[in-house]
């Protein structure tokens, strides 16, 4: 059996990928750790600052979260005061997230460094090769 990776093959890819996002992953995300926050609860963050607030359901798809976890990362950041969460007006049965008056500074606060960070770990790239990346990755998500 040969275990060899050819150079261009999907394997090959799927290496260099891991390897780049650990790289980036290790350069981005200071700012989020300084502030107090991990990766996941800067995602509910920045989700709940742009869409407005949520079922958590919602939130859980556009975050990536797990049930399990996701009910952990609100249930600290509601105990921080970043988060509220409510009964929704239109079913009883389930919960809306939104967020503070808090939760929304410690994100204004927090984006300018994480912005910083993601530019410096991006700027190895020129825009039109970042602009291929970005319709190269979203083939991937559209795949399903």
């Amino acid at each position: 059996m040969d275990i060899t990776v050819e150079r261009d093959s999907a394997v090959h890819a799927m290496i260099v990928y891991k390897l780049a996002a650990r790289t980036i992953d290790k350069n981005v995300g200071r700012s989020i750790k300084k502030a107090g926050l991990t990766q996941s609860q800067f995602g509910v963050l920045d989700v709940l600052y742009c869409k407005g607030e949520m079922p958590i359901c919602n939130l859980m798809d556009k975050v990536l979260g797990t049930a399990g976890n996701m009910t952990v990362i609100i249930k600290n950041m509601e105990r921080d005061g970043l988060i509220y969460r409510t009964v929704s007006p239109n079913d009883k049965r389930k919960f809306v997230i939104g967020l503070t008056s808090e939760g929304r500074k410690k994100f204004e606060d927090v984006l300018p460094g994480h912005r910083r960070e993601v530019n410096q770990a991006f700027d190895v790239l020129t825009d039109e090769e970042r602009s291929q990346l970005i319709s190269i990755l979203k083939k991937f998500k559209n795949k399903n």
